[in-house]
């Protein structure tokens, strides 16, 4: 069985639905087909729960009424046939009268709300098959997909509930759910956090034992570098599921970071496909050979540099796990760190609690916080077969003022941190370098 995954801009508009539909009934196999919210709507709807915690009951349902009002833009321009016209129409006013009801306590029903963008969405398309007379069979992720109370996916309940309810309905070939969405240990609604829809195709995956995890965006596969700061780039056609691992959390935006752990233990290839360009080759992750230096680099902003000085830590037994106590104290996770005699420095993304971290450091020595700082990573092999690599690596930016290097935690991965005003002019440096200067030779 095949998994298809459409994220928001791929169901954004009715045209793009259309294109959906066609992907999809072109497919004989077996299929479950996961959708993300029609694009735009998730942040209306945190916008809307916004407005209601803070008690803007009037500027929330005027934002809940103009939302409501997009989808019968989108009906109008999907449906051809009156009755699933009004059938579409039927739906979205129940379903927005439900939101509405929600907004005497919206603080409360935060999650709840949050989920009816996925619930708009498969509907919507239910009912646009139905009026194909394509055979489809809608299954709300709400009665499989389930989080424990660390907010982890549970999965054995979800194969456990998913698999009776896929042999109950195994006379269709084609089942419809939404991304994003689950259950929490409570059993109250509640959602695998944004991007969380390629999580909730990749955990299907694993649930079924499925021949392959489908990915559909609106670019073509995964790109050597950033196609928004860079010319020349090209897609790749396959990357190792390390490489592809190491890319998503350091910036490539066509996967969520998760997303790939439960197909890469589950040994599932997952294929990254552009909806608006279908017979693209796009890109195939999987267990293949690891190439040889670098395939491909991604950046990631937003980046605040730690560093912490202070003599007495020379030859200090212990001085790193007090240092990373106070990490785990405000569950801040760390993304890069290097060492000396008297120092260290590291990185994080999150600055919720950055102001008590670094009070509680100043402890150990002198603390130095730098900001608006990105990590660039290169993803490829850097074992020790792959001699030069590195020396290639800092001579294409020997001009770039470089913060940290983190080298040799991974044969997968190298990272830089420089910072944000230099991130595009190294990432034109590198692809000229690595990329551009290797296909000329190849000439």
């Amino acid at each position: 069985m095949l998994i298809l995954k459409f994220g928001g801009t791929s169901v954004g508009n009715a045209t793009n639905i259309k294109k959906v539909a066609n992907i999809v009934n072109a497919y004989q196999e077996p299929k479950i087909v996961v959708l993300s919210a029609v694009s735009g709507t998730t942040n209306s709807l945190v916008n809307i729960n916004n407005l209601l915690a803070e008690h803007k009951k009037e500027a929330a349902t005027l934002l809940i009424n103009e939302l409501e009002y997009t989808y019968h833009t989108l009906i109008d321009g999907l449906f051809t046939s009156e009755y699933y016209q009004l059938k579409a129409l039927t739906f979205i006013r129940n379903n927005f009268d439900y939101v509405r009801s929600l907004a005497n306590n919206g603080i409360e029903n935060e999650k709840i709300i949050l989920a009816q963008g996925e619930i708009i969405s498969t509907n919507l398309f239910q009912i646009y098959q139905t009026q194909l007379g394509c055979e489809s069979k809608l299954i709300s992720a709400l009665d499989f997909m389930s989080i424990d109370e660390h907010g982890e996916p549970n999965i054995d309940h979800i194969k456990k509930q998913l698999n009776p309810i896929l042999n109950r309905e195994k006379n269709h070939k084609t089942y419809i759910t939404q991304g994003y969405i689950c259950k929490n240990n409570i059993g109250a609604i509640d959602n695998l956090k944004r991007g969380g829809s390629d999580y909730t195709a990749s955990l299907i995956g694993a649930a079924i034992e499925a021949s392959e995890i489908q990915i559909w965006t609106d670019i073509d596969g995964m790109h050597n570098n950033d196609p928004r700061y860079v010319k020349d780039t090209f897609s790749i056609d396959e990357i190792t599921f390390d490489e592809a691992a190491e890319l998503a959390y350091f910036g490539a935006k066509i996967l969520h970071p998760q997303s790939i752990i439960p197909a890469q233990l589950n040994n599932i290839p997952v294929l990254l496909k552009n909806t608006f360009n279908p017979n693209d080759k796009g890109t195939l992750i999987k267990n293949c050979a690891n190439s040889k230096g670098v395939r491909a680099i991604a950046a990631k902003d937003g980046i605040i540099a730690i560093k912490i000085k202070s003599y007495r830590m020379l030859m200090a037994y212990g001085f790193l796990k007090n240092i990373f106590e106070v990490f785990e104290k405000y569950q801040t996770a760390i993304d890069m760190i290097t060492t000396s005699e008297i120092a260290v420095s590291l990185t994080i993304d999150d600055t919720t609690h950055l102001k008590q971290i670094t009070e509680e450091l100043q402890i150990f020595g002198s603390v130095e916080v730098d900001k608006q700082m990105s990590i660039i990573c290169l993803a490829g092999s850097f074992s020790q077969s792959g001699k030069g690599i590195s020396a290639s690596v800092i001579n294409c930016l020997k001009d770039i003022p470089i913060r940290m290097i983190s080298y040799g935690g991974s044969n997968y991965n190298m990272s830089l941190l420089v910072a944000t005003n230099d991130k595009i002019n190294a990432l034109n440096l590198l692809n000229k370098g690595l990329f551009v200067q290797k296909q000329l030779q190849e000439v």
